[in-house]
């Protein structure tokens, strides 16, 4: 049992890497009573933060509570414990690598870097950062992260609206709202295009595999000839990327009612 800053780790899986991604911290679809039970029940001699942890800045609606607070306190005393903790960042919090707009929240004990190469227990080098870059050209404008976080925030509002009167929704739990934005990130990417720039981006600096985040939709693959991992996100999905101890990659998700866990990812063939 590991004891540190008041968080008794016990009965808690241990993975040799854990990739976890777009948590958007401060906005309104952010789970943060799942991040936080996720990363109290998984711990990790490396954990990756891969990009949109925090969102504080375009939000037209800002939440934070002390389930927030947790998870950086928890990341803190995990760090402070001996875990090393690198921090990617994505399109949302770039302004914590830019040092404008500084927030006290978003302090961690890591250096922000845009991406880093992870070396796998088995050998395989990985491509690890957010993923932005390799969006269609016309997403990469800042404006439009800046639009999407408010659009974001006025729908979610109107989600929560509808539930306080109790309109009808789907048996996950979901109602039109989360559907529609679920549909329309589903339409941006449904070509894979990004998944294939991607592969092609870390084909290119000899790495074996991407693992990243930004799209909302959590993959585990070789399609395209190396390994992709997508994290997923921690509005919709609710999941992570795990490594263990012998240097196989895994999906791990977490749903409110149940945890689950994937099958390791196919060997590339050579």
């Amino acid at each position: 049992m590991d004891e540190s800053a008041g968080h008794t780790f016990s009965r808690v899986r241990h993975h040799r890497a854990l990739f976890l991604s777009d948590l958007h911290l401060g906005t309104l679809g952010c789970r943060a009573d799942l991040a936080l039970s996720f990363l109290e029940q998984n711990s990790a001699d490396t954990i990756y933060l891969v990009g949109d942890i925090f969102d504080l800045w375009d939000p037209l609606v800002i939440r934070w509570g002390a389930e927030h607070d947790r998870i950086l306190t928890l990341l803190r005393a995990r760090a402070g414990a001996g875990t090393e903790l690198f921090f990617l960042t994505g399109n949302h919090d770039k302004p914590v690598a830019s040092g404008l707009h500084r927030d006290p929240r978003t302090d961690l004990p890591a250096v922000p870097q845009a991406a880093v190469t992870h070396a796998a227990a088995d050998g395989r080098r990985y491509l690890v950062l957010h993923g932005d870059i390799c969006d269609a050209r016309f997403l990469r404008f800042h404006l439009l992260t800046r639009i999407g976080s408010r659009l974001d925030s006025l729908l979610r509002l109107l989600d929560g609206g509808l539930r306080r009167l109790r309109f009808s929704f789907g048996p996950d739990g979901r109602g039109p709202v989360e559907l529609a934005l679920s549909a329309v990130n589903d339409l941006l990417y449904r070509g894979r295009q990004h998944e294939r720039r991607l592969v092609a981006l870390a084909r290119s600096g000899g790495h074996d595999g991407v693992i990243c985040g930004h799209f909302h939709i959590a993959a585990l693959h070789a399609d395209f000839g190396l390994i992709y991992a997508n994290c997923g996100d921690w509005v919709d999905s609710f999941s992570a990327i795990a490594e263990a101890a012998d240097g196989s990659l895994r999906l791990l998700s977490l749903s409110p009612a149940e945890a689950t866990q994937s099958a390791p990812v196919p060997v590339v063939a050579e």
